[in-house]
């Protein structure tokens, strides 16, 4: 039977120095995932800001995590010890909070949700984990539709800006310089818009750039959150900046990961810098707001991961169970073939009346033990009840 194995790191287990060094684009977390596909296993690969995880379906489970380990190791040996490794009916529930929203850095943020589908999408997923992500999104989607989790700030590009205004009082009138474009960016454009910021220039080409030391002068903030390689702003540069600007305060926001910010910022008289680590008081103040909301998502959540649970136990018991009918259907062919040679043929309307009663007769015998055993197999008992039912009924002792 193919077993769900989890192995992965996230803003719980480990700081922003260590996830950065295992975080990985889309196409990169595709080719990680790939690494793994090997002997019918079949491998997601989800990395974010906040995690990077291996979702990885196999027959042979502990082999499975091993070679999860090594790959995430590959990137970052010192991550080993920061990885959680998570199995069957745990990491599932585990898959399924994350598409909800409810291990975010921001519980209940939407964004979470799309990631989940392009790392479905771009893995290596066969029938089981097809199943165990599209169940993941369908969880996601139902948390949003019946819970209100998601009417706070659902974003960490919500909470950066919500930061800002704490830092500044209001930010009406403010003006901001924005590093970076995609998704993150003009999440952060929208929300600091929505609290009366300007956005004085978005620097997201190098050309542009070129431009952000004399605009450091004027601006009250800056929100990073780009995909380059290395940093986009050092420390030199905002010191200058400072020496201009006759002590008004500047805040900067890192939201990228890899950082874009030179740490060292933080040690400049004069500026406040943040990264996505130190979003966690606002989490905080989030989840007071949202704890309500948070216990019925929940609910949700868990009530899927029981549903995944009885259909991967009910696995254990499919073969008996298919076994089972095999038999009674080749019984049942075989005693009509008998009755026709002792009989004599039947005409078309009279073998059809007699097939739909003998197949009802078997349906009929078999429908409570198959229930019975797909029970037992939720209760870890199936195992027994489908040995018990190919010693009773000699399955499989026609084919030794």
């Amino acid at each position: 039977m193919m077993r769900l194995v989890l192995v992965g790191t996230s803003h719980h287990h480990a700081p922003i120095e260590l996830r950065e060094q295992v975080a990985l684009d889309p196409r990169d977390a595709q080719a990680l995932a790939a690494r793994l596909v090997e002997g019918g296993r079949e491998a997601v690969c989800l990395s974010t800001c906040n995690r990077t995880e291996l979702y990885v379906a196999a027959g042979e489970a502990e082999q499975a995590e091993k070679d999860a380990v090594a790959a995430l190791a590959s990137l970052e040996p010192d991550v080993e010890p920061a990885l959680y490794r998570l199995h069957d009916r745990a990491a599932a529930h585990h898959l399924f909070r994350v598409a909800a929203g409810l291990d975010s850095l921001v519980p209940g943020e939407g964004e979470i949700l799309g990631q989940v589908r392009l790392a479905y999408e771009l893995g290596t997923a066969g029938p089981f984990l097809d199943r165990v992500f599209r169940q993941a999104l369908h969880t996601g989607r139902k948390v949003r539709a019946q819970t209100a989790i998601g009417e706070s700030p659902a974003s960490v590009s919500a909470a950066a800006a919500a930061l800002a205004e704490q830092v500044f009082g209001s930010l009406e009138g403010r003006s901001i310089l924005l590093l970076g474009a995609g998704k993150v960016s003009d999440q952060a454009a929208r929300n600091l818009r929505s609290r009366g910021a300007e956005i004085t220039l978005a620097a997201n080409s190098k050309t542009v750039r070129e431009r952000i030391d004399e605009q450091l002068e004027a601006v009250d903030v800056v929100i990073a959150s780009t995909n380059a390689a290395g940093l986009v702003l050092e420390a030199a540069a905002v010191a200058d900046a400072l020496r201009r600007r006759k002590g008004r305060r500047l805040l900067l926001v890192d939201l990228a990961v890899p950082r874009d910010l030179d740490p060292a910022i933080g040690e400049l008289d004069g500026c406040y810098l943040y990264d996505i680590d130190d979003l966690e008081q606002i989490v905080v103040e989030t989840l007071l707001l949202r704890r309500q909301e948070a216990e019925r998502a929940e609910a949700i959540v868990a009530a899927e991961a029981e549903k995944f649970h009885e259909w991967h136990s009910s696995l254990d018991v499919v073969p008996a169970i298919a076994s089972l009918r095999a038999r009674a259907e080749a019984i049942r062919e075989a005693e009509l073939q008998k009755a026709e040679s002792r009989l004599g043929r039947l005409d078309e309307g009279q073998r059809r009346a007699v097939e739909a009663v003998t197949a009802q007769i078997v349906n009929k015998l078999l429908h409570l033990p198959t229930v019975r055993m797909k029970q037992a197999a939720a209760a870890a008992d199936g195992v027994l009840y489908a040995e018990a039912v190919r010693h009773l009924f000699g399955l499989g002792e026609d084919e030794r």
